[in-house]
């Protein structure tokens, strides 16, 4: 996973229509992720997805959970919760040459998830966090340092994390900083994920 410049910057998206929209503002790594679509619905998304950003060379469109039809569609990075992984065919998704994230909570959950040799290791939820109810307390950014301890790969930070937060969770280790509800709630998105971007091209 490239993390420097715009890579740093990860917006997670629900729709294919923000891959449309956040592509061409300079956004390089983008996740969809997709809830409560039935299968037809989830196939044409992930592949209007990857039409539009095959259009971009370097971009990394990370799809969430959906592995069968990530490895059917072409996908190239997939993103795995916990309860995803335990069912995913591994040896199926590094077979189709498919780069993997995987969410971590816990110290428990962080040994699952490089047992599977991931690219990338998710940490979160940093700080309090409203897109969903979770189980897990705010990891606080003391926990980024400790996790970043314990691999070699990236370490992207999720949860509760807007702009004025994020020099605090680059600072503490993270390597990229996974966005939801700063962005896609925020009154202008475009403007709110050009603002991202200008942070991260002067971190570069």
């Amino acid at each position: 996973m490239k993390t420097a410049g715009s890579h740093g910057f990860y917006p997670v998206v629900d729709d294919v229509d923000w891959v449309r929209r956040f592509l061409p503002l300079g956004v390089r790594t983008i996740q969809l992720r997709i809830k409560g679509q039935p299968e037809s619905a989830v196939r044409r998304q992930i592949r209007e997805a990857l039409a539009v950003a095959a259009d971009y060379d370097d971009c990394q469109l990370i799809i969430n959970d959906y592995w069968q039809e990530s490895i059917r569609e072409g996908a190239t990075w997939l993103h795995l919760g916990q309860e995803d992984l335990a069912g995913a065919d591994l040896a199926a998704i590094r077979a189709a040459g498919i780069r993997l994230g995987v969410s971590t909570h816990s110290p428990e959950e962080l040994a699952n998830a490089l047992d599977a040799g991931p690219d990338y290791v998710a940490l979160g939820p940093v700080y309090e966090t409203t897109l969903k109810k979770m189980p897990w307390s705010p990891q606080g950014l003391e926990r980024i340092g400790e996790w970043k301890a314990r691999f070699a790969c990236p370490l992207v930070a999720i949860g509760g994390i807007t702009l004025e937060r994020a020099s605090a969770v680059l600072a503490a280790g993270a390597d990229s900083i996974a966005v939801v509800s700063d962005v896609l709630r925020a009154p202008d998105p475009e403007d709110r994920v050009r603002a991202w971007l200008d942070l991260f091209r002067e971190r570069a």
